[in-house]
């Protein structure tokens, strides 16, 4: 996290004409791990240069969105979208000519920085080089300068910021595919050993008269709370690890983890698929086998 304060620093550099800090919110503009908010200065050369296509830019309360971001929310001058939980007026539409920066959105620094609790701080500075000042001339002096900050000189190394984290997200979601098949076989497995094990039990629930609907729904109801009591610690586990993670790479002033009611309702409601899914095979076997044969089989 860098401090407003260390435009000033920059200003004074003789291979730079103006700076402005930005804040950067990732992967928080509805839940999209690709999208970027750029939290700017209204009057910084950052602001100044993106070309609008309808509407205007954004005040407090409100955000711009680039067209490429618009066209996948299908927002409008005057709709709303939702930043990290807050839900902001559509004050226009804008065009940059860069990837990053129409697949994202732009609000006002001070709108960034309330909604993150960064007041005075930025993730990164935007810098204007001076006339007939070159990038890698004006890379170097900075790097010199500025030790122990990154200097950013193309187009396509701020682009590859964007490429990591769709790769991240991508990764992300192939490992949950792969938890929740995992999961699924393991709750296939601990419900089919449960019968095997209990076949004097379910037998025996079967010859005072229970239906094989009755029996079956027992095992698969046996399956749904295994599942459900898994995916409440995996919830709570996941929660924690997610925040001690970001702070351990260093990457807290970037991103954050996006914890909602929504998230964790939709978390147990995988738990109970699973547990569905799980226990269908064995609740299968059940309505399969005879008392008869259970009890022999106990015996």
């Amino acid at each position: 996290m860098l401090p407003v304060s260390l435009v000033a620093r920059l200003e004074r550099n003789p291979d730079v004409a103006g700076a402005t800090p930005l804040l950067l919110i990732v992967g928080r503009l509805h839940g999209d791990a690709s999208a970027i908010a750029f939290g700017a200065q209204p009057g910084g050369f950052f602001a100044r240069r993106l070309v609008f296509l309808a509407g205007g830019p954004a005040r407090p309360g409100e955000i711009a969105l680039g067209d490429d971001a618009a066209g996948s929310l299908h927002a409008r001058p005057g709709a709303s979208v939702v930043l990290a939980g807050r839900r902001l007026r559509v004050a226009g539409i804008y065009h940059s000519g860069i990837p990053i920066e129409d697949e994202g959105a732009q609000l006002p620094l001070a709108s960034a920085q309330a909604i993150t609790g960064r007041q005075g701080d930025a993730t990164s500075i935007a810098v204007e080089l001076a006339p007939g000042a070159s990038v890698a001339s004006a890379s170097r002096s900075l790097t010199r300068a500025f030790a122990n900050t990154t200097v950013i000189g193309t187009p396509s190394e701020a682009a590859r910021a964007g490429a990591n984290s769709i790769l991240i997200h991508n990764a992300t979601l192939v490992i949950v595919i792969v938890a929740l098949v995992i999961g699924a076989i393991s709750v296939t497995n601990t419900m089919a050993m449960s019968v095997l094990e209990r076949q004097g039990e379910l037998a025996t629930l079967t010859t005072i008269g229970w239906s094989d609907a009755r029996v079956a729904s027992l095992v698969i109801g046996e399956g749904i709370g295994v599942s459900v009591i898994g995916a409440a610690i995996g919830l709570v586990l996941g929660v924690l690890g997610s925040l001690l993670l970001v702070h351990a790479m260093g990457v807290a002033s970037y991103v954050s983890p996006s914890v909602t009611a929504w998230g964790l309702g939709r978390g147990l409601l995988v738990g109970i698929l699973i547990g569905v899914l799980g226990g269908l095979y064995p609740a299968w076997r059940v309505t399969r086998m005879t008392p008869l044969r259970g009890l022999a089989r106990a015996g």
